[in-house]
């Protein structure tokens, strides 16, 4: 009998082996990513004080297609918010997600904004 993959097991797996490594201060927050099937959702969390700094999400950019042209503008977006805030550096949290494609789109749209990683 063939043991069948549950996929998202497998990345809660993988975002709680990262985040051991991984936190946030209120002078570099955390960027924490989560992708669903119909939109991208971003915050910058302050683990210390235990808050959340800013967040963004293709839902709040009224923007309906989930594609990395989306995921681009939601890290430019968050990127923004971040350097208005005074805080230029971050740590990146994948959450357990690959970083390839729609992740990896939205850290270059932050990097494109001036944050620094």
């Amino acid at each position: 009998m063939v043991k069948k993959v549950n996929r998202n097991k497998m990345r809660l797996k993988r975002h709680i082996r990262i985040r051991k490594n991984i936190a946030g201060s209120s002078s570099i927050p955390r960027l924490s990513v989560f992708r669903s099937n119909k939109a991208l959702y971003i915050q910058a969390i302050d683990d210390v004080n235990g808050v959340t700094i800013a967040s963004c999400s293709s839902v709040e950019l009224k923007i309906t297609n989930n594609n990395i042209d989306t995921c681009s503008k939601v890290g430019k977006n968050i990127g923004d918010k971040l350097i208005k805030l005074g805080i230029e550096e971050a740590v990146f949290d994948r959450a357990g997600y690959k970083y390839h494609g729609k992740v990896k789109a939205v850290a270059d749209g932050a990097r494109e904004s001036g944050l620094k990683f």
